[in-house]
């Protein structure tokens, strides 16, 4: 595993990272040991940057990671957690949006408790653009306030935002002391735009943290799972660009890891498994150079939807 400065926040983090979306059932159905044994493995190899959010399942994602890395001592791994969007279980899209000073301090006490820690390397500001941007000035005035203040108070140690639309990180990136940057579905295969804000990143020295190299499943075998909002058209695309790598002899989803995952100036590249052995495989992949014909040859496929904004 190799380890990367993540801009000037002083944290030195694996090369994967590993986002705990699925423990939570997200995509699909999970078992509880499954997820910790996910966990412990990424550990063992070496792992060190884990990620999750009270959204995720409703909670569960917190509670299922706070269980895994019960027992771990703390200088083992970097954890963030994010605030301002909360998802009651089994309504995944039921989102309740709350940037307030007084919501966002009690979401840090609820997620310590459920994470067994009292202290967050990473604070990220969550899905802003959700519900039409009617909260999106809140969260980058009185939201980014509060969670400043945290750090400021010691009980944080770098401020982020995990959001999508590039529109926003461009605003964001020119217009506030950002230390790091949760940005997903924009450094994989068919999208790269994430390149547009390296200049400023390196500028600023805002630590990076590419997500969802798998483009939230597009770039899989299984496929995206149902909520997604790509079109039956745009999912046959990802799917004759899947069988066309399987014809090479290899899958896509080793094909986008790879290339997400090794690009010099992205510190971290997160993805998200609830089983050791995708984990495990992950890893594995991550180390082996891809085919740059065989990645030219897809992005080729999947050009048409290169840039089109699905969240």
């Amino acid at each position: 595993m190799k380890y990367r400065s993540l801009g000037r926040t002083g944290l030195k983090v694996s090369s994967l990272s590993f986002g705990a979306s699925s423990l939570g059932g997200v995509f699909h159905d999970v078992e509880e040991t499954d997820a910790i044994r996910a966990v412990r493995a990424a550990l063992d190899l070496g792992v060190n940057y884990f990620d999750v959010a009270p959204a995720y399942g409703g909670t569960r994602s917190e509670r299922v990671l706070g269980k895994a890395l019960r027992g771990i001592p703390r200088d083992r791994y970097f954890l963030s957690t994010k605030v301002g969007k909360y998802t009651d279980p089994g309504k995944y899209g039921d989102d309740t949006l709350d940037y307030s000073r007084d919501r966002i301090r009690r979401s840090i006490d609820e997620s310590a408790a459920r994470l067994g820690t009292d202290y967050f390397d990473i604070i990220h500001i969550h899905d802003i653009e959700y519900q039409d941007r009617q909260h999106t000035e809140w969260a980058l005035t009185e939201g980014f306030e509060a969670v400043t203040e945290l750090k400021r108070e010691g009980r944080i140690g770098a401020v982020s935002f995990g959001i999508y639309p590039m529109d926003l990180w461009r605003r964001i990136f020119t217009t506030l002391p950002l230390d790091a940057a949760l940005v997903h579905n924009h450094y994989c295969l068919h999208d790269t735009r994430l390149l547009e804000l390296l200049p400023l990143a390196r500028e600023k020295g805002i630590g990076l943290i590419n997500g969802s190299p798998f483009g939230s499943g597009l770039l899989t075998d299984r496929g995206p799972a149902d909520w997604h909002p790509a079109t039956p058209e745009q999912r046959a695309l990802f799917k004759q660009a899947a069988e066309y790598c399987a014809a090479q002899g290899t899958g896509i989803a080793k094909l986008a890891l790879q290339f997400s995952s090794q690009h010099p100036d992205i510190p971290t590249t997160m993805f998200s498994s609830s089983s050791a052995e995708s984990v495990k495989r992950n890893v594995g992949w991550a180390a082996e150079p891809f085919d740059p014909a065989l990645v030219a040859k897809v992005r080729q496929i999947l050009q048409p939807v290169a840039l089109i904004d699905w969240f």
